[in-house]
């Protein structure tokens, strides 16, 4: 049985201040063996992210185990063959960050979410060739020290990682056995591991006009950079990240609070280095406190590891441009969850963005084991009622899980699209009972306070509207959220038509014929009650808006000479705006 003697351990003396991420820690432990080894296999995974050593070597070179994952219901594990690893004297390390469980995490920078230290739970288990077992856990007699090589680590702010500390002169004390606040299901991984998948050189450097070395590597991505330098000892470099520059700098408004930025501090002689506890959105870096004669610089763009399943490619090379920044796009916030960004202060995975994105994804990548993993956690974190969270997993988040239009779709549209590109019926079977919960909430909501065809306009209780439209003229920030949210009950109904219709049809697959005939009748009278109260029954709308126009006409919602007076309308509109 896996973890059968392995106890959750921690440093239990450290201090972490409100919105900081916990100092790093690193774990050892000794052993020696006198036999012949048949085969050795760890099972290891932590609350925070871990890199795990053997005598020296690292066991593997994927980044953030054990992954992202609702951690109060569920929590992932690793399996590493490591025959090849074991010698006669052994010692084994695991160095730990805080990541997404403990670390400085959301945009309100909180910490400690899901634990209240960094911890590890960790079994070797050898078999030698004439049948003993060895099982080496995790327990008070391994140790543990805050004084490690890696001084800071936090995925907004960076890595702080200072090469003069050596092992032999670290302080290490006994670890002590821990009970977490939560007993999470522990799965072996199921989903896909967060790989380099594209190492990038840069395309220029240039001095900025504040002294820094700007290097460009040509296109915005997700990853880490990688150097090689001839140090002294004592020498500092730092290197900050950004999307974008002004005026010749690095730009780091839209960071917000998040610092992007390495910290690497140098021993004397040849070392190379790249960060394993954070990571970065950014095409520009700034390089100070080196010579840039003496530094050698690549980056590697990393996502979760994804099949790439579709191509694309025509005759009008800004089409081709647009589905490679799609792609790209795609990659950067596809690590380990769905994410709205990989650079500020924030990096979650808002369920509206994957409600909208997911069929795209599914066009150019095998997504079956990135979203079931991820759709895992979002059935796990529903509310008894229906509401879905607007960021899954939740991890801090604040709000309620709603029951809100497009973002709460995702229960529905992103399974949907994953069927529709394997023909696995399976996923559509786990996500049934899901689909209909939130569908009963949406029926329950609309009919608030509503009586005949409004029954159908679903309105309360919140909604984001026509969120983030561009506004012609723009509006300054927050009158345009006020904008959008006005327009929430034109986009609610729509969707609230398309995912019964998508439900029709779902049912219908997995032989649910009575809710496959419910689900189309209801979708019908949420069509006809969207023309009945928002338009003249002719094509047009009473309060006329872009996404008014497009939701129906993309979700089939209109009929006839109602659907070309629609595309009439919208294209009116789009001319007005200047092709906007």
């Amino acid at each position: 049985m896996i973890f059968s003697k392995a106890k959750w351990i921690a440093d239990i003396s450290q201090k972490t201040e409100k919105e900081e991420s916990p100092t790093p820690v690193v774990f050892v432990k000794n052993f020696n063996i006198e036999k012949d080894v048949k085969y050795a296999l760890v099972h290891s995974t932590a609350m925070g992210i871990y890199d795990l050593e053997i005598n020296g070597k690292r066991v593997s070179d994927n980044y953030f185990a054990p992954g992202f994952t609702s951690y109060k219901n569920q929590l992932q594990y690793q399996t590493y063959d490591v025959t090849d690893y074991i010698l006669k004297k052994n010692e084994i390390t695991v160095t730990a960050a805080g990541g997404w469980a403990v670390g400085t995490f959301n945009y309100k920078r909180k910490n400690k979410i899901a634990a209240d230290y960094i911890s590890i739970l960790f079994e070797l288990e050898i078999e030698f060739t004439d049948g003993e077992k060895l099982i080496i856990a995790s327990d008070d007699s391994w140790l543990v020290s805050s004084e490690g090589n890696v001084r800071e680590a936090s995925f907004y702010d960076g890595e702080t990682f200072d090469a003069r500390i050596k092992k032999e002169d670290m302080p290490f004390k006994n670890a002590s056995v821990i009970k977490q606040r939560y007993s999470p299901r522990l799965f072996s991984q199921y989903g896909p591991p967060i790989t380099v998948y594209k190492t990038l050189s840069p395309i220029s450097k240039v001095k900025s006009p504040g002294g820094e070395m700007i290097y460009d590597f040509g296109e915005n991505f997700a990853g880490v950079i990688h150097f090689k330098i001839n140090g002294k000892n004592g020498q500092k470099i730092i290197i900050r990240h950004s999307e974008l520059l002004k005026d010749g700098e690095l730009y780091t408004e839209p960071l917000r609070t998040a610092k992007q930025t390495l910290v690497y501090i140098c021993k004397d002689g040849f070392q190379e280095y790249s960060p394993c506890f954070t990571y970065m959105g950014f095409r520009y870096i700034g390089v100070s406190g080196c010579d840039d004669n003496d530094i050698e610089i690549e980056a590697f763009a990393i996502s979760s590891e994804l099949k790439e399943t579709g191509t694309f490619e025509c005759s009008d090379e800004r089409l081709n441009k647009l589905n490679e920044n799609i792609k790209r796009s795609a990659r950067s916030n596809f690590v380990d969850i769905p994410t709205d960004c990989p650079q500020r202060d924030e990096r979650l995975g808002w369920t509206g963005d994957i409600s909208i994105f997911a069929s795209t994804a599914c066009y150019n990548y095998d997504m079956s084991a990135f979203l079931e993993k991820w759709l895992l956690d979002l059935r796990q974190e529903q509310s008894i009622f229906g509401g879905i969270p607007m960021v899954v997993p939740r991890n801090g988040h604040e709000w309620p899980p709603f029951t809100t239009a497009c973002w709460g779709d995702c229960c529905i549209l992103v399974p949907w699209a994953l069927y529709l590109s394997n023909g696995d019926k399976e996923i559509l079977k786990k996500s049934y009972p899901s689909m209909k919960k939130f569908l009963g909430s949406v029926k329950r909501w609309a009919g608030l306070f509503s009586i005949g065809k409004r029954k159908h306009i679903w309105q309360f209780l919140f909604q984001y509207g026509d969120w983030c439209a561009p506004q012609d003229p723009p509006e300054p920030w927050p009158k345009c959220v006020f904008t959008w949210m006005k327009r929430g009950k034109w986009i609610a109904t729509a969707y609230y038509a398309n995912s019964c219709h998508i439900m029709s049809k779902v049912s219908e697959i997995l032989g649910e014929k009575a809710d496959a005939l419910y689900y189309k009748k209801l979708s019908e009278k949420i069509c006809k009650a969207y023309r009945d109260v928002f338009t003249d029954k002719n094509g047009k709308l009473n309060k006329e808006f872009q996404t008014g126009y497009v939701l129906p006409l993309h979700f089939g919602m209109t009929q006839g000479e109602e659907t070309k007076n629609m595309a009439k309308n919208l294209d009116r509109l789009l001319r007005e705006s200047g092709n906007k």
